[in-house]
């Protein structure tokens, strides 16, 4: 038997919807056609943070409750209206990712059964050099969203000081993203060692409350800078996508004032963010107008490499890079099997 199917009229195009009361969120009694109407009330705002550049669909064909994929790649069948541009990834390997530049784009990701979107950090037009600086607030164990709201303004002068403005959204959970607009003149890695100098900065004024350090069991109830986010291929939820949690929060941007006065991540989800988008508007409408430039942070990087601060660990599924240290916890290191080189 058929399941049943819809069609969505989205601008000028007829979009397929499959299974449109299949529940996404079975908790809340939110459907598949509700998600992809609340993508075409976001569609605008949506595009201007995460269009225009190569981005991973985290799909879910059971709903949230059910397992998970990535797809990377664009589907035996896309329709021409999803763009796809050719990426290099750290292994050296090549292969194309899609690009959405179109409202009915999203939504025919929806119906590919995506809830999460993972946009890079550079655009299609130049793959290989972002346009943001992004910065990822983690709480640990033993801290939540109020410690990375207190740690964030502590960051925003850090930043400040580096010549950069910050930008805030929520992580769709407990963190808090931070993302400064720069100008696509250094690659993935030159934009991950200015995120390490930053956070670094942040761990010397704040050491209580902020730490850098990459083995779990080092951290402590503090707020891990997870500098390791700035790596090519590696994403965060995008503003506006939906994270596949039982509430049906979305990422979305706030503005400093908000944050200010006590901001709930709680509150944004499928179902309220299009009225909030009515009523307040996009605070990241502007994120892109003027960006900035990392030499200040390169230079700190520099700088703390003087100083006997070198390169950090990378994920496990990277090549060994150049002046890494080992890959392996501090609790289980035996310095006897290490040499020079790790």
């Amino acid at each position: 038997m058929a399941s049943e199917r819809i069609t969505l009229t989205v601008g000028e195009r007829d979009v397929g919807l499959s299974s449109p009361n299949r529940l996404i969120w079975p908790e809340l009694g939110i459907t598949k056609r509700e998600l992809a109407e609340y993508a075409i009330a976001v569609a605008e705002p949506f595009l201007r943070a995460n269009g225009h550049r190569p981005v991973s669909l985290e799909r879910f064909p059971d709903g949230v409750d059910g397992e998970s994929f990535f797809s990377k790649n664009p589907p035996k069948g896309a329709p021409a209206f999803v763009d796809q541009v050719m990426c290099t990834y750290n292994s050296g390997r090549r292969h194309p990712q899609v690009v959405l530049n179109e409202a009915a784009a999203i939504v025919w990701a929806i119906q590919m059964n995506t809830i999460v979107f993972h946009p890079w950090a550079s655009l299609a037009a130049d793959t290989d050099n972002p346009v943001e600086l992004r910065i990822d607030l983690d709480p640990q164990p033993g801290t939540d969203f109020a410690d990375a709201a207190a740690v964030a303004p502590a960051l925003r002068e850090v930043l400040r000081e580096a010549g950069l403005e910050a930008w805030l959204k929520t992580s769709g959970n407990r963190g808090i993203h931070v993302f400064c607009p720069i100008e696509p003149t250094h690659e993935f890695l030159d934009v991950r060692h200015a995120v390490i100098a930053a956070g670094r900065e942040l761990e010397r004024r704040m050491p209580d409350k902020v730490t850098m350090n990459w083995w779990k069991e080092e951290r402590g109830e503090r707020i891990f800078i997870d500098f390791n986010q700035a790596n090519r291929d590696r994403t965060m939820a995008g503003a506006y996508s939906p994270r596949a949690l039982p509430t049906a929060t979305v990422a979305t941007p706030i503005t400093w004032e908000e944050l200010d006065a006590g901001v709930d991540p709680a509150a944004f989800t499928v179902r309220t963010v299009p009225e909030r988008l009515a009523e307040v508007g996009d605070p990241w409408e502007k994120l892109q107008s003027s960006p900035g430039r990392i030499d200040t942070l390169l230079e700190w990087w520099r700088r703390d490499v003087d100083e006997g601060l070198g390169e950090l660990p990378f994920p496990p599924e990277f090549p060994k890079m150049p002046g890494e240290p080992p890959r392996v916890q501090p609790s289980r290191m035996n310095a006897a099997n290490w040499d020079d080189d790790a």
